[in-house]
């Protein structure tokens, strides 16, 4: 195909606004043009893969650099509507091709088509500018449909998409640069704008459950980034992370708003929205939505005299990586280490310097945290390190109480005896002195069904100034984990119910636990008793019903919102139960959100991992739980 080069200024639309640019174009002898439509055919393919084709199109996205290593082309003047054939817009595969170009180009493309795991695409072989001026291409102003077959009618074309969004999953967004977002409400859970849990609201293997999932699958979008960098490789660590910042949290829960159009495609298995070029830090001007900011500085008033929580410290150790032999490590992006990875018992920090980064956000959270009595999971077992059992957690009290300027806080000592074998991380229980005090010792929980879990701790307090009828206990618990489930046909093996691995040994703990409330009602005196902690089941699940089925009401469900999220589903692993004599007395509820809801990238772990450093010392992602809270009124 012979042509012939001239400049001039080239009159080219997008969106509705005429752009003036001087380019270099080219105008071609007579060649047979395809339309992008015909390309895109109208079922899950293109029924011209393998095939050469030539199409004209605005270029409406284009990424020179970060992967994607293509742009996108939309045939003149469609957008207005729905197209009643195939998508009239296409990927080009370009990567020699695609520095030429940029938004708003009128180019006619020649190359090969073929499907590129699920998303057509030419393969570009020759890019030519055009002079004409094309009419304008419109950014398509509807709900994003629900399925792959509606959605394949709009495929690579440009998009404003309209109706309400929540921010769903940003597990990903320090690491791949997309998040999720929930298009809408569900009819399912009416008012729900997040993607629940089905097995925190419904029985597992239930027709509601399931219906819940394919729900979720329908209502939930990927907003990425326009590349495909992994910023956790070296190579990428200098590109500054897209959409968020120290200050500027993407958090689960918050509202989106889209302020400029972004372009439907279909990648790594799943349908995504790509902004028009690629993101580069929190203020580019590619990003094409906004975020709601929530500040959850203290949490919710609950009420009552006397207040009980959990909090899930992750990993609170004393003991550093650089104090024991063969441990490996997580590393920064200049080499230097973060936190242990295996190969010794430690489970936290790699050295002080990163255990006084974990310990500011923790005692942040801590010290707005207004429980009188806190349960904590996953603070270090002293004793496997050759000190007094309690000394990773006398150091916490010690830190609280010199943020708060006096002794406000107290520890519940390890009782006289103590399980032969425990684990390097347990339970554990502190207390305001000013509020509560203890009522005998602490008791630990033995039994064979704990054999791979923590083992639970109780402990009976009483209000200060306050007689028998204030006396309760509560017991903290951090069952058996989901993952790593065995390979051996039993009931722990991963059914693909919801439950996860290991559901019948958490059964059969949660049948120990309320054999042990049972004992400890008698031994100290009072039917009133609190279950606190990770149960490592959510609501609806059967270590829970074992739970309910005792008489315990389980008081976090009450709350407006989870304690965490998983794979972009929110639900509550963290829960506070009481028994019947106790439920009547609650005065509130609150799961505060702090740390589940926000980026993994602000924990003390991901430190300078990127040329963004997310770090900061206050209480936002000091965990990946978020604490739970309840007030009592307990009568004198």
């Amino acid at each position: 195909m012979s042509k012939r080069s001239t400049t001039r200024i080239a009159a080219v639309f997008l969106g509705g606004a005429l752009a003036l640019s001087c380019v270099s174009v080219a105008q071609a002898d007579t060649v047979e043009i395809t339309p992008i439509e015909q390309v895109q055919g109208t079922g899950a393919n293109s029924p011209m893969v393998g095939k050469d084709a030539t199409v004209r199109g605005v270029v409406t996205g284009a990424y020179a650099e970060g992967g994607i290593r293509g742009f996108y082309v939309q045939t003149p003047g469609t957008g207005g509507q729905l197209p009643t054939e195939g998508s009239p817009a296409i990927f080009v595969y370009g990567p020699d091709e695609v520095s030429s170009v940029q938004v708003g180009d009128y180019v006619q493309v020649a190359g090969n088509v073929s499907e590129y795991y699920g998303l057509t695409q030419i393969k570009a072989q020759e890019v030519t500018q055009l002079s004409e001026p094309a009419e304008s291409v419109k950014p398509l102003a509807v709900p994003l449909p629900n399925g792959d077959a509606a959605r394949e009618q709009i495929e690579s074309m440009l998009v404003d998409p309209q109706g309400d969004f929540t921010v769903s999953d940003n597990y990903s967004l320090n690491q791949y640069g997309e998040l999720s977002l929930a298009q809408g409400t569900s009819s399912i859970l009416p008012g729900e704008k997040l993607l629940r849990q089905p097995t925190d609201v419904f029985a597992p293997n239930s027709a509601d459950a399931k219906a819940l999932a394919d729900e979720n699958e329908r209502r939930a979008i990927v907003v990425d980034d326009g590349a495909t960098l992994n910023f956790s490789t070296a190579k990428n660590t200098s590109v500054a992370l897209p959409y968020i910042d120290a200050k500027q949290r993407v958090t689960v829960g918050a509202k989106a708003t889209f302020t400029s159009a972004m372009i439907l495609d279909y990648r790594y298995d799943l349908w995504r929205l790509q902004p028009q070029g690629q993101v580069i830090g929190s203020n580019d001007a590619d990003i094409a939505l906004n975020f709601e900011q929530i500040n959850n500085e203290a949490p919710e008033e609950v009420g009552g005299n006397v207040s009980v929580g959990s909090f899930n410290v992750l990993n609170y150790f004393t003991t550093t990586g650089d104090q024991l032999e063969g441990c490996t490590y997580y590393r920064d992006r200049e080499g230097n280490t973060l936190t242990v990875r295996q190969g010794c018992d430690a489970r936290g920090a790699a050295n002080a310097e990163n255990f006084n980064r974990q310990q500011s956000k923790i005692v942040s959270a801590l010290s707005k945290f207004t429980a009188d009595v806190v349960v904590l999971e996953e603070i270090e077992n002293s004793a496997r390190f050759g000190e007094d059992r309690d000394a990773s957690l006398a150091h916490l009290v010690d830190q609280l109480n010199a943020a708060a300027g006096s002794k406000v806080w107290n520890f519940v000592p390890s009782p006289a005896t103590v399980p032969a074998d425990e684990d390097v991380i347990r339970t554990a229980i502190i207390y305001r002195a000013q509020a509560v005090k203890p009522i005998e010792e602490s008791v630990i929980l033995q039994d064979p069904a704990f054999d791979n879990a923590r083992d639970p701790l109780g402990q009976a307090f009483q209000k200060v100034g306050g007689n028998q009828n204030t006396r309760f206990v509560v017991v903290a618990n951090h069952f058996k984990s989901k993952g790593s489930g065995p390979n051996d046909g039993s009931g722990n093996v991963d059914s693909g119910n919801g439950q996860g691995a290991w559901n019948a040994d958490r059964v059969e703990q949660a049948k120990a636990l309320v054999k042990f409330t049972e004992d400890l009602k008698i031994s100290r005196n009072t039917k009133k008793v609190l279950l606190a902690g990770d149960f490592n089941s959510y609501a609806a699940e059967d270590p829970i019903r074992v739970l309910k089925d005792a008489g315990f009401t389980d008081l976090g469900a009450a709350a407006d919102s989870q304690s965490y999220v998983y794979d972009g589903l929110s639900g509550s692993l963290d829960h506070i139960l009481a028994s019947p004599e106790l439920a009547s007395k609650v005065t509130g509820q609150d799961i505060w959100n702090i740390n589940a809801i926000e980026s993994v990238g602000y924990e003390y772990s991901r430190h300078n991992y990127n040329i963004t450093d997310l770090f900061t010392a206050n209480q936002y992602r000091s965990s990946d739980h978020d604490p739970v809270l309840v007030g009592l009124e307990l009568n004198k």
